[in-house]
């Protein structure tokens, strides 16, 4: 390892014989927005030495993988995969490493693939997952991306939102481009109230046809909810009279995992 000051001898980094301009170019905006913050399609044009047709397709790609998005004002900047890299060597990959463990415990007591999610702005991404050894089964959802108000661990952290802060993240003209993805906020609302009463969620089908998830809240020590921790099965396996056993296991867990986040 080298330290400032001192002389180390050693060639320059040398690209790749095959090098792909294409990929280059998305990997050094993406670097750009990580580091400089928003751009528009003109100022990466220029920076990249591009037309602009050619900077819009890229960034195309870059908000459809989830490394971007774009704002109402069309400037574009970090999407949930670059947002929770930024956090990854803190918050998120200390809150995986103490789940993992959990999960497997989940999978062992209930038999159902297990789920731990977290939240990045109207997005959430399953940070860590541990598959069921059924032979039907849902698979790793491990590093995923979904619309939060669809999903199991989402709805649990929508939930934790001030009314303010849930308008400004569904406002209109954050969905310009995509009205559709925009979800009722007179639904959304209610929705959310019955999570805060009940403490769980049950999603049947709304991520994924055929896939049941039941999901509850972990909770960091300051006690604030930091994510969502889920079980999912196939819904031909669900039977709504183990709901009550299924929540008081998942809850069970949780509490195993917060003990652990205050360590």
């Amino acid at each position: 390892m080298s330290r400032i000051g001192d002389r180390v001898d050693k060639p320059l980094k040398a690209p790749p014989p095959y090098a792909i301009r294409s990929v280059d170019n998305a990997l050094r905006i993406a670097t750009m927005l990580q580091l400089e913050g928003p751009l528009t399609v003109s100022e990466v044009a220029q920076r990249l030495g591009v037309a602009n047709s050619t900077a819009h397709r890229l960034l195309a790609m870059l908000v459809y993988r989830d490394f971007a998005v774009r704002d109402a004002d069309r400037a574009y900047r970090v999407g949930p995969v670059l947002e929770l890299a930024a956090h990854s060597q803190s918050a998120a990959a200390r809150l995986r490493a103490a789940a993992l463990p959990h999960l497997q415990r989940l999978v062992e007591l209930l038999g159902e693939s297990a789920n731990l999610t977290v939240r990045t702005g109207d997005t959430v991404r399953f940070i860590a997952s541990a598959e069921s050894r059924q032979a039907l089964r849902v698979g790793s959802r491990e590093g995923m991306v979904f619309p939060a108000h669809r999903t199991t661990a989402g709805l649990l952290l929508l939930a934790e939102l001030p009314p303010d802060q849930l308008e400004t993240l569904y406002a209109a003209e954050r969905y310009d481009q995509y009205p559709d993805d925009r979800p009722d906020l007179d639904a959304l609302r209610t929705e959310l109230a019955r999570v805060r009463r009940n403490g769980f969620v049950v999603n049947q089908g709304r991520s994924e046809r055929g896939v049941v998830a039941i999901g509850v809240p972990v909770h960091a020590p300051d006690g604030e909810v930091v994510a969502g921790l889920s079980v999912s099965m196939p819904g031909a396996r669900y039977e709504k009279e183990r709901l009550p056993a299924l929540v008081a296991t998942l809850r069970t867990v949780a509490d195993g995992l917060e003990r652990d986040l205050t360590r």
